[in-house]
């Protein structure tokens, strides 16, 4: 990439093009005052409802202002992207729309939800094909079909038109707030809505702060900027699949480390206790990338108190079948829910012993598996407790100690844990 590339920072006049783009196929996604959250932080946030998009996340703009900028000579034989789902959507309407031709490589880890809905939104202009467990691999495959088939590469957020395109969540925002607003809250991934909107405030409202945020096992803009370079993650945890990302782009980076004013990562479990509250509290659908903004409201409280905060809901493509996971992640970070390896002694009423005499009013067995051993005297359980609150724990332990229990804890023994229980 060229210093003059590097040197690339979105313009007004171009996110303004590309929002005139946008009006052929969008309309704007509300600002909303969400009074719940706004009670329970003291603060007025407003949600900017992303998920409320005709493709349930804000991808469509910069994907379809980047291939309707495209010459004939460009698309004549057809596009290619890799995306672990959103940007696979936005890119598949747009091609349904234009009339282009699209190949759109997704992980074999993709929700089935998503990968449908790409087929549902491109119809017959495109095919989906599966490669690779991770974003960064499926994007490997992608650009390996384009250079092999001459066709045109649309990337999910390093370019210029996608970043512009982006963008234009940030001029909404100017447009809706009846106030100035002080934080936005953006979920980071490969770093192209952070960057298209940061852009638009420092050159519009420098005075609002632009917080971004990465789940804890996928922080690879905050590592890239502590190092002063793109630094390409060993490992990422791919639960929030829309923001697991290996390695942040070149422009975005660059833009990222001018325009925003803190990064902060928030746990995996944290996304899934905020996914379920939105639910459960204001019907709310968000899939975990689109619950990270929120979810960092906790790990600032004391800065948001009394200022007028935003939290991009990036996203609501959640498949239902992972309700379950969510779920026991949000206990396990909770400390609601407990794993031990129990060593019953093999005898008769052994077990309802330990239910009378060890389990307090409210703790509730969810998961157990024995497997007697012959020749010995005890034998090992594996049992998942549920707790109504987590200072329960603490008494749980004592009573297990206090009748000669023999047991091992899990929840910080990762290993042995994702062994025996993932």
């Amino acid at each position: 990439m060229s210093n003059e590339t590097k040197k690339y920072f979105p313009a007004l006049n171009d996110v303004m093009t590309a929002e005139h783009t946008l009006g052929e196929i969008l309309t704007p996604t509300p600002l909303v005052t969400n009074r719940n959250l706004s009670e329970r932080y003291g603060a007025n946030v407003m949600l900017k409802r992303e998920d409320l998009q005709v493709v349930r996340s804000y991808k469509i703009r910069g994907a379809y202002n980047m291939i309707k900028s495209l010459t004939p000579e460009q698309t004549a034989n057809g596009i290619v992207c890799a995306s672990a789902g959103n940007h696979a959507q936005g890119v598949a309407l747009s091609c349904n729309k234009l009339g282009i031709k699209g190949k759109i490589f997704m992980p074999v880890t993709t929700p089935k939800q998503k990968i449908n809905q790409v087929r549902m939104f491109g119809g017959k202009a495109v095919e989906v094909v599966l490669a690779g467990d991770t974003f960064d691999e499926s994007n490997r495959a992608a650009m390996e079909t384009c250079e092999r088939e001459g066709k045109t590469f649309i990337p999910p957020f390093n370019h210029p038109r996608i970043i512009e395109g982006q963008g234009t969540v940030g001029l909404e925002i100017l447009q809706q707030s009846r106030a100035a607003v002080d934080y936005i809250f953006v979920p980071i991934g490969g770093g192209g809505l952070a960057s298209g909107i940061g852009s638009v405030y420092k050159q519009m409202s420098p005075q609002t702060k632009i917080i971004g945020v990465e789940p804890a096992g996928a922080a690879g803009m905050k590592l890239s900027i502590e190092r002063g370079e793109v630094t390409e993650l060993a490992h990422v945890d791919k639960f929030v699949d829309g923001a697991a990302v290996q390695r942040v782009g070149d422009l975005t980076f660059d833009i990222c480390r001018q325009v925003l004013d803190r990064i902060v990562t928030v746990p995996e479990g944290k996304v899934c206790t905020t996914i379920l509250n939105l639910y459960n509290f204001d019907a709310i659908v968000a899939e975990p990338a689109g619950a990270l903004s929120i979810s960092a409201l906790d790990l600032c409280r004391d800065m948001i108190r009394g200022k007028n905060v935003v939290c991009i809901v990036s996203g609501s493509n959640n498949d239902i079948v992972r309700m379950e996971d969510i779920k026991e992640r949000s206990l396990l970070y909770e400390g609601l829910k407990h794993y031990f390896v129990v060593h019953f002694p093999q005898r008769a009423g052994a077990l309802q012993d330990f239910v009378s005499k060890v389990l307090g009013p409210n703790d509730d067995i969810t998961y157990f598996e024995y497997k007697k051993k012959t020749n010995r005297e005890k034998g090992p359980v594996l049992i998942g407790i549920e707790l109504q609150n987590r200072d329960d724990f603490a008494g749980l332990t004592e009573r297990m100690k206090r009748n000669d229990i023999v047991y091992e804890y899990l929840n910080d023994n990762p290993g042995l844990f994702e062994f025996l229980i993932g």
